[in-house]
């Protein structure tokens, strides 16, 4: 007889092995409203919840004024029937295809046990996270802090384009920043989707850490960023650390990288476009973003510069939605990178020296 790939949860009880379950990346079902989920969540946990937003407000505004039990009563009506029905199969498909995984509410309570008993009821036990993202959020804030003051950091600089991030892709004991940002970390550095919430960013940035000390690295190589990677903040202990850590400089000629930004900032941010919006309406897009992030640095390069680069970058757009090539992209990335990055990276280099 065939045994169902579930069958194993019957023997998995609900846990608080909080490193366990984050450092081996076990599937996670998420069952609070979207948007706890959109305000914060951990890595990999898919969203299926028990009360859309709408019926969650409801709910807390009748518990607010009559109590739990009054409370517990109109959550069943509103999720029930066809509704409910819907839901327990989402959760049952998750359960089916993530039979090592948990599910977990804000704090472990009420609607993890819901959701618990509602599977169980379609033959599927299927263990939660005591404590629930509340407990497991705390955990890794405080791993977060001694995972940092655990470390010894070696920072690895250079100018934009010089290939900072491959240096860090091939070395063992590292943590990519801009990776966990989702964000190439300069002006220019916006990808076409966005950016984790800070407490994401926080949260994958500590489990990065309890995976390395697990391995016994103490000693990491993190690329030299500033304060904010786009909009995600370094911890400030973090930051700490890194203005008083060892500093090894990448080198690498100016043509090489021009071509680089070239394939960064226009080949792929132009992909990713056009992935996420067609070819027409990604191909606009891909020309707002580039010009708007010149915009963005318009007080640095003052008014003539930004004029000439501006001119340029249009001029580049206008003979890539002719022909498709890329090429006029570098008459204006070889400026942007002589007259306003390699300037600005000089002066950090020589504050840093100082």
């Amino acid at each position: 007889m065939q045994t169902d790939s579930c069958d194993e949860t019957m023997t998995r009880p609900d846990s608080d092995r909080y490193a366990e379950i984050l450092s081996s990346g076990a599937p996670l079902l998420d069952v609070r409203a979207p948007i706890e989920f959109s305000q914060g969540a951990f890595p990999g946990a898919i969203n299926i919840p028990l009360m859309e937003d709408e019926e969650r407000h409801k709910v807390g505004t009748r518990y607010k004024q009559a109590g739990q039990d009054s409370a517990i009563k109109l959550g069943h009506e509103l999720v029930n029937g066809h509704v409910k029905a819907a839901r327990v199969a989402k959760w049952v498909e998750f359960a089916r295809k993530n039979p090592d995984g948990y599910l977990y509410c804000f704090r472990g309570g009420l609607r993890s046990r819901i959701s618990q008993q509602w599977l169980a009821e379609a033959g599927i036990p299927y263990p939660k996270i005591i404590g629930g993202y509340k407990a497991m959020r705390g955990f890794l804030l405080e791993q977060l802090t001694n995972g940092i003051a655990q470390s010894q950091f070696i920072l690895i600089a250079g100018f934009t384009g010089c290939g900072k991030t491959e240096v860090i892709k091939n070395l063992t004991a590292t943590i990519d920043l801009e990776k966990l940002a989702h964000h190439r970390g300069s002006s220019f550095g916006k990808h076409a989707s966005d950016q984790p919430t800070q407490i994401d960013f926080d949260n994958s940035l500590a489990i990065t850490f309890m995976r390395l000390h697990a391995k016994q690295f103490k000693r990491i190589a993190l690329e030299d960023e500033s304060r904010l990677i786009g909009r995600c903040a370094l911890p400030i202990p973090l930051r700490e650390a890194m203005l008083s850590s060892p500093v090894v400089w990448v080198e690498e000629s100016h043509a090489s990288r021009v071509e680089r930004i070239l394939h960064d900032y226009v080949e792929d941010l132009g992909s990713q476009f056009a992935s996420k919006l067609g070819a027409d309406a990604g191909f606009v897009a891909f020309g707002q973003r580039l010009l708007e992030s010149l915009q963005n640095v318009y007080k640095r390069l003052g008014g003539e510069r930004h004029a000439r680069l501006q001119t340029l970058m249009q001029q580049a757009l206008q003979v890539q939605a002719q022909t498709g090539a890329i090429d006029a992209h570098r008459e204006w990335i070889r400026p942007l990178l002589t007259e306003y990055y390699d300037p600005m990276y000089e002066h950090q280099r020589e504050g840093k020296a100082s």
